[in-house]
């Protein structure tokens, strides 16, 4: 039995593998250490999305090298052939269920690679929370979209939806351990269903049903999908179980640049759906995401993205320099000059944090209810309110406790109460 450091760099899809692992290797007598110095062996799930995540796991690899290593997720499952690889343990991310055989082997000195892209059990396995108040559940794995910029697309493959009883059994389950938050995640929430003959609104209608103090983080809906299902989200959305916070990328302001994205929607769907959404909950909190710099995008085009997120006004904002993923279409298209990207980058950064510190602005003076959820910086503990806006508190209070309080103060980035 052996000490083992599991480091994860990437989404909240990647953190929910992470704690199955951690739960798995743990069933089998190991036990899982907080750094990289304690560990025997570690376990590092990697994420394929952008350049510098790349480039933190190699810097990682680079900073632990003679430890014995498994590398797992994403970007041994898409990039295979990359010859640092060869000298460690792979596991792809069809293969969680095998973790344990191949940290075996690992620890006896033998290199294993299961990379086999196979329908193995996922959901309600043992895991260990890496926050014991949160519940991060997968509702399906891969996507039916083919962006041409998105390399997850080659790891995670085509969509494969989990059966609705099985998340609502993990959901069911975890609320007996007194988790305060369910996150519902995968690449595109809203395509959940599509290849099992059901839909997101029937799973969400389910599990809002679900009897527990407890709400639900419905993650990332693509906007083609959301518009599908506009009035049906939207009613499901003013139950009380439902975080009023929808993330919802639009990538781009302009329409050529999100067809040459792969992307199948317009710039007036995505305001369409803002605009019910704001309409019928005037209080939810709006995320999106924005790539700057897309392959030949001009200035014109840039600032028809800059204009959209200055109109629309969202809470948050991630805003991404475009990074060419190699095997992907993007990657072969005309390129923006790496100074223009930066540039365009800080541009819309400086308009967000503006954004982002009117909007909170509105919140001062609230009172409610908040549940605390993380440990913040000095001595400050961190909740969430029905609107998932960030609450920064000052005092001893422990994970998912509830919090009345009354907002004093506004940043760019959070909510205070002192």
């Amino acid at each position: 039995m052996a000490n083992i450091f599991i480091k994860t760099f990437g989404c909240s899809l990647n953190n929910s593998d992470s704690e199955v692992m951690a739960g798995l290797l743990e069933k089998e007598g190991h036990d899982i250490v907080e750094s990289a110095e304690k560990a025997d062996l570690l376990v590092v799930n990697t994420c394929t999305v952008k350049g510098p995540a790349e480039m933190s796991f190699l810097r990682f690899l680079r900073n632990n090298k003679g430890k014995k290593t498994v590398v797992a997720g994403c970007i041994p499952q898409a990039d295979q052939e990359l010859k640092i690889l060869e000298k460690y343990s792979l596991i792809g991310v069809n293969q969680l269920n095998n973790i344990g055989f191949i940290v075996e082997q690992t620890l006896k000195g033998n290199k294993v690679k299961l990379l086999k892209k196979e329908h193995n059990k996922r959901l309600n396995l043992p895991k260990i929370r890496k926050n014991s108040v949160i519940e991060i559940i997968p509702i399906c794995e891969g996507c039916l979209g083919n962006c041409t910029y998105c390399k997850v697309k080659q790891a995670r493959g085509n969509l494969f939806s989990y059966e609705k009883k099985a998340i609502i059994k993990q959901i069911r389950d975890s609320i007996k351990d007194n988790i305060k938050e369910v996150w519902l995640t995968s690449q595109d929430n809203g395509c959940y269903g599509l290849d099992i003959n059901t839909n997101v609104i029937e799973l969400l209608r389910d599990v809002v049903k679900i009897k527990g103090d407890f709400k639900i983080r419905f993650g990332m809906v693509n906007p083609n999908f959301a518009l599908k299902y506009l009035d049906e989200l939207i009613e499901i959305y003013k139950n009380k179980k439902m975080f009023n916070f929808l993330h919802i990328p639009v990538q781009s302001g302009n329409n050529r640049i999100l067809k040459l994205m792969g992307r199948k929607y317009s710039v007036k769907d995505f305001k369409k759906i803002i605009k019910r959404f704001r309409s019928e909950i005037p209080d939810i909190s709006i995320s999106t995401d924005i790539i700057c710099g897309f392959p030949s995008e001009t200035e014109q085009e840039f600032l028809d993205s800059y204009n959209l997120i200055r109109e629309i006004k969202p809470n948050a904002v991630n805003i991404n320099m475009f990074w060419a993923r190699s095997k992907t279409k993007a990657a072969d298209m005309e390129q923006i000059l790496s100074r223009d990207i930066k540039e365009r980058t800080r541009k819309l950064t400086r308009l967000f944090h503006e954004i982002a510190l009117e909007q909170n602005k509105k919140w001062v003076g609230w009172e409610g209810s908040v549940v605390v959820d993380e440990f913040g910086k000095n001595k400050t503990m961190i909740a969430r309110n029905y609107a998932y806006k960030q609450v920064i508190l000052k005092g001893n209070y422990n994970l998912g406790e509830t919090v009345y309080v009354k907002i004093k103060k506004a940043t760019k980035f959070d909510l205070r109460d002192f």
